[in-house]
């Protein structure tokens, strides 16, 4: 199968033949279809972020399952499935008390000495899993805790992007933040998983929907997907403007960049009794900090990694949002590009001035 491989951080990835092994117990091979260009990729590939190399990137995808090992219970052959890198045990303490995105068991992995699930076919060399899904294939052999059935009805290049833009979002307003119908929400950076987070926010009924963004088409996206009001992030007044107009704070801060002055920023919009929930993969070397004025205040500051999604449940309801018309993936999708064009795909996010871009598998 061809494949997309990262060599080397900071360097173009290669379009290449890998060989990709059979299912054994418990795994699933899917005929990808389509898998979205995700900024946490993007981190591997500069090296911001250590992995194994050689590597195939890519998390965020749905395809059609092609053939199951012995004991899966989950899906079957036909299946259009989405997978999600927040793979889990199902035993753990984190798993058995609802917390499957915080699951760290290896038990979805290939167990040591036996073969690796990808080589390369040229001189059979291991290539290395990017989060248990390396989706930039035509193939993926996956963990069946890391992929759901949803409704065939779903178009797969637009199931794609919720296996991590949309999961994440939404999960930061109905799992992690559980946004009660009125309250207000400042979405900060209006890439993939900030227009997830302001969509789910007006489905979730919230009052104010406040996005801020330096890029005014984003700003504009924002709009389209439920914003009720849209500010330039990097304007000096910004947070000014954003106390103004609530009174003394929102009740829900989402930093949806991976920087360190949003992340400042999301505490900075709180009013007494707030949240400020970090979704966005941060330099590893950040820190977010309260002081003692806020303290006093009872604000709080969250991870949610991956939105804390429960996504057996949680992506069949994402479908069923998107199918009844209450879900906008069509919005987040700014175009569509084969995986000979992945690397321009990349540049084109490294400009920052557009949404989500979707490799699709020819059929």
């Amino acid at each position: 199968m061809k494949a997309a491989i990262l060599e080397q951080a900071g360097q173009p990835m290669v379009i290449d033949e890998v060989t990709i092994d059979k299912p054994g117990p418990h795994e699933v091979l899917i005929r990808t279809a389509a898998c979205g260009l995700c900024h946490s990729d993007l981190h591997f590939i500069d090296g911001h972020y250590p992995h194994a190399m050689p590597t195939i990137p890519g998390h965020e995808a749905a395809g059609v399952v092609e053939a199951v090992g012995s004991e899966v219970r989950t899906v079957k052959v036909g299946d259009h499935v989405v997978t999600c890198l927040s793979a889990f045990c199902g035993h753990c303490e984190f798993c058995v008390t609802g917390r499957m995105a915080l699951c760290t068991s290896t038990d979805v992995k290939r167990a040591d000495g036996q073969p690796p699930r990808l080589t390369r076919s040229s001189d059979g060399a291991p290539v290395a899993q990017l989060l248990n899904l390396s989706g930039f294939a035509e193939q993926m052999l996956v963990h069946e805790h890391a992929c759901v059935a949803i409704d065939p009805d779903m178009p797969l290049d637009r199931a794609a992007v919720i296996g991590c833009a949309v999961t994440t979002g939404a999960g930061a307003i109905f799992n992690a933040c559980n946004v009660t119908p009125g309250e207000d929400i400042a979405v900060i950076g209006c890439g993939g998983v900030g227009l997830a987070t302001i969509n789910a926010a007006r489905i979730a009924g919230a009052g104010r929907i406040i996005a801020l963004d330096p890029i005014p088409e984003k700003r504009e996206l924002a709009m389209k997907l439920g914003a009720t009001h849209v500010f330039d992030a990097s304007h000096p007044d910004a947070r000014g403007a954003v106390m103004e107009l609530t009174k003394g704070g929102v009740h829900h801060a989402i930093e949806a960049v991976g920087r360190q002055a949003s992340a400042d920023m999301a505490v900075a919009l709180l009013r007494r009794g707030g949240t400020a929930t970090i979704v966005g993969m941060m330099p590893l070397d950040s820190k977010v900090g309260l002081s003692a004025i806020d303290l006093l205040g009872s604000k709080k500051v969250q991870g949610a990694l991956m939105g804390m999604n429960r996504f057996p449940v949680d992506l069949p309801r994402l479908v069923a949002f998107y199918l009844s018309g209450q879900l906008d993936l069509d919005t987040i999708i700014a175009e569509r590009i084969s995986l000979d064009q992945i690397n321009q795909g990349f540049d084109t996010m490294r400009g920052g001035h557009s949404a989500r871009s979707v490799i699709v598998f020819d059929s």
